[in-house]
C-alpha cells in the first residue's frame, strides 16, 4: 500500500486537539517520518474554540484537499471524541469515489468511516495511527510497517471466538456503537442488508449499552444483519460489569439465529488492530 517516499495526510475530523497532545503528534511525526513518509497535515487539528479546531466546513475542506492531491496515497485522521458527523455535509464523496485512497480512523470517526463506504462503495480502516506512539507503541510499529509497506496480514490479522454459530460472511459495516447511531435516518447510514456489523465502544454501562441494542433492534438492523462482530467495551470490562456485553447481545438478539464472535483485539485499547469498513469477511470457529 505505502512505499518509502510515499506522502500520507494527518488530519482531525472530530474534536480538536489539546495542546497537550502536541507532544504526542511530534512523536508520530517522528515515527512516521523515520518509515520513509512525507507528512502533509490539515490546518484544523488543534483547539482553537472549545472542541472545535476549525469549522466543520474548514475541517472537511482539509479532507477534500488530501483527497484532490493525487500525491497523498493514504490518510490519517488523529482525533476523536463527538463532532466528526458535522462534517459529512460537506465532504465531496464524489472526490473521494474517483480517489479511493485508504482513509485511517477509529472511536468518533465511525462516522466517517461508514459515511465513506455508504456513499462511494470504498474501504475505510477502523484504526488510530497513535497507536503508534502510545504505550504498545514498538509492537504497533512493526505490525503498521510490515502490513502497509511488506504487504503481511500483521494489523489485520484478528483472533474470534464465536458465542453463536461457527461461521460468518459478509461485508463488515459500523464500530463505536455510540457513534455508529449518528447515522441512523440519515442518508450516510450504510445498508445493513447481509451485513456484518461490528460494535465496540469505549464509555458507557450497561444501561448505555442497552439502550443501543435497543435502537439497534428497533432499527430493524437485527432483522438484516448476517452476523455480529463484537470488539471490546472498554469501561464496562474495567468495572467488570454484569451482565456484560455478550450477555446483553444474546439476550436481546435470543429471537436471531446469526452468528456472533468476539474479539479482544479491536477498541479502543493500545493493542487494537485494524478492522476494514466495506471489506468482505469470512470467519470461522476452525480459523478463529
Amino acid at each position: 500500500m505505502l512505499k518509502y517516499g510515499d506522502k500520507v495526510g494527518i488530519v482531525a475530523c472530530s474534536d480538536a486537539r489539546t495542546k497537550k497532545e502536541e507532544g504526542t503528534l511530534k512523536e508520530l511525526t517522528e515515527i512516521l517520518t523515520g518509515l520513509g513518509l512525507s507528512l502533509v497535515f490539515s490546518c484544523y487539528i488543534f483547539e482553537k474554540r472549545a472542541v472545535f479546531s476549525g469549522s466543520a466546513e474548514q475541517r472537511a475542506g482539509a479532507l477534500n484537499a488530501l483527497y484532490k492531491d493525487h500525491d497523498i496515497k493514504a490518510i490519517f485522521d488523529i482525533s476523536g471524541g463527538d463532532i466528526a458527523n458535522e462534517l459529512l455535509a460537506y465532504i465531496d464523496f464524489d472526490l473521494i469515489r474517483e480517489d479511493p485512497k485508504p482513509f485511517f480512523g477509529y472511536s468518533d470517526l465511525t462516522t466517517i468511516v461508514n459515511a465513506i463506504y455508504k456513499k462511494t462503495g470504498n474501504a475505510s480502516y477502523l484504526y488510530q495511527v497513535n497507536c503508534l506512539v502510545w504505550e504498545n507503541g514498538k509492537t504497533q510499529t512493526a505490525n503498521f510497517k510490515n502490513s502497509l509497506f511488506n504487504g503481511s496480514n500483521d494489523l489485520y490479522e484478528i483472533k474470534w471466538e464465536f458465542v453463536r454459530g461457527a461461521k460468518v460472511e459478509g461485508i463488515v459495516a459500523g464500530g463505536n456503537i455510540r457513534c455508529f447511531l449518528k447515522l441512523a435516518g440519515t442518508q450516510y447510514m450504510p445498508d445493513l442488508d447481509n451485513k456484518i456489523l461490528f460494535l465496540e465502544s469505549y464509555g458507557g454501562g450497561v444501561a448505555q449499552m442497552e439502550t443501543c441494542l435497543c435502537q439497534l433492534k428497533q432499527m430493524g438492523v437485527f432483522d438484516k444483519i448476517s452476523g455480529l462482530l463484537l470488539g471490546t467495551f472498554t469501561k464496562m470490562e474495567e468495572k467488570d460489569e454484569h451482565p456484560d456485553m455478550t450477555e446483553l447481545v444474546l439476550n436481546i438478539t435470543g429471537d436471531f439465529d446469526f452468528p456472533i464472535a468476539k474479539t479482544r483485539e479491536v477498541g479502543h485499547q493500545n493493542t487494537s488492530k485494524c478492522l476494514i469498513i466495506g471489506k468482505k469477511y469470512v470467519i470461522s470457529s476452525l480459523e478463529s
